[in-house]
C-alpha cells in the first residue's frame, strides 16, 4: 500500500473569534469570559477576543468593527447571546450580520440554531429550505433583541416620568470618575478613539469632555 493510500487527511482547525460586550463602563465583562474556555473546550482555536463597553444599539463599536476587519474565511464569531452582537433595528442588524458572512465567516450564538453545515451538505430543495429556516431564525432573534431594548427604554422613560411627577427626578448625573479617566488618558497621549474604547464613552463624548477640560477657552 502506498504512502498516499496510508495518508489520512487532517480536518482544518476550527477558528473562533470571541466577542464580549456590556453596555456601560460600570458593568463587568468577567461573567462572559467563560465563553472563551467553552470555545476552547469545544475544539476551537481562539484567534482573538474582543472586549467592549458600548451599547449594542450602536453600529460604530470600535472593537466589533476591528473583529469584522480581522475575520478570515471559515472563522466563527462567538458571543454569549445575540443581543451582545446587536440591539440595532432589524435592517441595520441584518447588514451587520451580512458583514460577517461577506468575510466567509459565520455567527455562533446560543439560542440561534446553526443550520449552516447541514445546508452546505444539502442540495436542491433541501438546501433552499434549510437556508430559509436559518435566515428566519436569525431574523427572529435579532428582532427579539431589538424589542427587548425598546421595552427597557420605555420602562426607563416611564420611571423618569413618574419621578418627575413625584418631584424627585434629578436627571442623569455626570460620572466624574470616568470623565477623569478620559482626561488622564488624553493627557497621556491616547487617541480619541482609543480613549473612547477604554472608557466606554462614544467618540463624540470624549471630544466634548476634552474640549470642556479646565484651562480651555
Amino acid at each position: 500500500m502506498s504512502d498516499q493510500q496510508n495518508h489520512t487527511s487532517t480536518p482544518p482547525p476550527k477558528i473562533a473569534r470571541v466577542y464580549l460586550r456590556v453596555s456601560t463602563a460600570k458593568q463587568d465583562l468577567q461573567r462572559q469570559e467563560t465563553i472563551i474556555d467553552q470555545a476552547k473546550a469545544a475544539g476551537y482555536y481562539v484567534a482573538g477576543v474582543y472586549r467592549e463597553k458600548a451599547s449594542g444599539a450602536r453600529a460604530d463599536r470600535p472593537e466589533f468593527l476591528r473583529l469584522i476587519a480581522d475575520l478570515q474565511a471559515g472563522d466563527v464569531v462567538i458571543a454569549e447571546k445575540i443581543d451582545r452582537v446587536s440591539r440595532l433595528p432589524l435592517p441595520e442588524a441584518e447588514r451587520l450580520v451580512a458583514s460577517i458572512r461577506e468575510k466567509g465567516a459565520r455567527l455562533a450564538v446560543p439560542g440561534v440554531v446553526d443550520l449552516s453545515e447541514l445546508a452546505a451538505g444539502a442540495n436542491g430543495v433541501a438546501r433552499v429550505v434549510l437556508e430559509s429556516v436559518q435566515q428566519m431564525l436569525l431574523r427572529l432573534a435579532l428582532q427579539m433583541a431589538r424589542d427587548d431594548y425598546e421595552t427597557r427604554r420605555q420602562r426607563q422613560r416611564q420611571g423618569i416620568d413618574l419621578a418627575k411627577i413625584r418631584g424627585c427626578y434629578r436627571g442623569r448625573q455626570p460620572d466624574t470618575q470616568r470623565r477623569a479617566q478620559v482626561l488622564a488618558l488624553r493627557t497621556a497621549g491616547q487617541s480619541i478613539s482609543k480613549t473612547a474604547a477604554m472608557t466606554g464613552y462614544s467618540v463624540a463624548q470624549v471630544k466634548r469632555i476634552w474640549a470642556e477640560r479646565p484651562g480651555t477657552s
